[in-house]
């Protein structure tokens, strides 16, 4: 079985879209808006209409045969308005990946978003986070470390202020994608420099904190690849240990995984050498950020399972990364209410 650990329902019907631009239009109004949470008119029909070309599609010509569904990344914009804004947001995109999950069950999982605000507590998220595992049967969610949009003005994440949303994660047994979102900062462009350089340092951030010392069982996934970490592995490697406080590489293993979402073979052979097995998770991204293709190949940039089979990797190591890991690192994908 292949399962991919990273797949954003960017294709929602564009009611999605219109109830997000009226929030918005309130908020121009009045930036303290709070509103109501109302109500989304999708039918199923719609929805099995916005993945059957798209996702589904992908799927069956790629081999895929589940996908850990999740919102659209770039869309959870923390940034915009307050906290009720992100809750109401927040519950309609989780209610969609859960509707979806229902209609295709052996082709997608969810996996939920979080109404993060910047300036709020993370109790809302807790609240969410509880809704969508006990209630929805979600298998994990993704955590943006920078709810300010590219501007890092929050807790960093070792700080207490993440402390009642790592213990219920731990308690639910659920991992985080370490996922930010779109920016409103103009020195970044989301999906390249403010992506890649979040997840780098949401990795810097755990080993210099040493937080998962406190948290043992939480797991994170650092997506598309990990950003400079597998490049850059002696730099951290040294750095780690030539700082008694700082969590050395080989201890982070235990707690942090990492996504096959980078789009050449050169990137995945230098992953699979560096980072070990293990820690790898099979992800494609799709449909995400490249959807051009290689106009040497013809094939997709984002059809990432090509390049873990033309990897140099055995049998058993393939195996682990294109399902095993992803089982290990979602538990609940084997309890009942999951979706595995």
């Amino acid at each position: 079985m292949i399962i991919d650990c990273h797949g954003h329902y960017t294709t929602a019907p564009p009611e999605l879209g219109a109830y997000r631009d009226a929030q918005k239009a309130a908020l121009a109004d009045d930036p303290l808006h709070i509103g109501e949470k109302g109500r989304l008119d999708i039918s199923d029909d719609q929805l099995r209409e916005s993945i059957e070309g798209n996702q589904l599609r992908l799927q069956r010509e790629r081999g895929i045969d589940l996908t850990l569904f999740s919102p659209r990344a770039s869309w959870m914009g923390h940034h915009i308005g307050n906290e009720h804004t992100s809750r109401f947001w927040s519950e309609h995109c989780n209610e969609l990946i859960r509707r979806i999950c229902d209609l295709c069950p052996s082709n997608f999982a969810p996996v939920c978003q979080l109404p993060q605000s910047p300036g709020a507590g993370v109790e809302s998220s807790v609240v969410e986070l509880r809704r969508c595992v006990e209630e929805m049967g979600f298998v994990g969610c993704n955590l943006n470390p920078d709810p300010s949009g590219g501007y890092w003005s929050g807790p960093p994440l070792f700080d207490s202020y993440w402390w009642p949303l790592y213990e219920a994660m731990c308690e639910l047994d659920v991992p985080a994608m370490l996922h930010v979102s779109a920016t409103c900062n103009p020195n970044f462009h989301f999906t390249s420099s403010h992506y890649l350089g979040a997840d780098t340092t949401a990795f810097v951030q755990a080993m210099t904190s040493g937080l998962f010392a406190d948290f043992p069982t939480m797991r994170w996934i650092i997506p598309h690849g990990g950003g400079a970490v597998p490049y850059h592995w002696g730099r951290f490697k040294g750095m780690a240990e030539s700082n008694e406080a700082w969590a050395r590489l080989d201890q982070l293993m235990d707690n942090v995984f990492f996504d096959t979402c980078v789009y050449h073979q050169p990137g995945i052979d230098l992953l699979v050498d560096v980072v070990p097995t293990g820690n790898i998770l099979f992800g494609s991204e799709m449909l995400g950020a490249v959807k051009a293709a290689d106009p040497t190949t013809g094939e997709g940039y984002d059809d990432t399972k090509l390049y873990i089979d033309r990897a140099d990797l055995t049998g058993e190591q393939r195996s682990r990364i294109f399902e095993g890991n992803a089982r290990r690192v979602f538990p609940r994908l084997r309890t009942p209410g999951g979706s595995g």
